[in-house]
């Protein structure tokens, strides 16, 4: 039962890196070692439940290729994509707070 709406909101999308995973697969299907290469401060464990979970509440698709070995990506669902204004201006916020605390964002190649 929630209070307020936006308590539904983090439900699915609170936390440290949920954030950070949606933002990464919104720039396309990711493998899981790839989001661990972007993400340097995850450790495996982290990024594996916070998958599931995301996955459970229908914001991640899990793809898996059958081949050898097996082939795993993740990306957005389409209720996941009805997320994008919201990480869209999370970003556009974040930007301008960094530009106010002269902070520079660490960027690392996706591939």
């Amino acid at each position: 039962m929630f209070n307020i709406p936006v308590e539904a909101t983090l439900e699915v999308i609170g936390g440290k890196w949920k954030v950070v995973i949606l933002c990464h697969l919104d720039k396309g299907e990711k493998r899981t070692s790839e989001l661990k290469r972007l993400m340097p401060g995850i450790t495996q464990k982290m990024l594996t439940q916070q998958l599931r979970e995301l996955e459970e509440d229908g914001v991640v698709k899990r793809s898996i290729y059958e081949q050898i070995p097996p082939k795993v990506v993740y990306s957005l669902t389409d209720y996941g994509w009805s997320l994008k204004p919201i990480l869209d201006t999370m970003c556009a916020w974040g930007e301008k707070h960094m530009e106010q605390t002269d902070e520079t964002p660490i960027v690392l190649s996706s591939k």
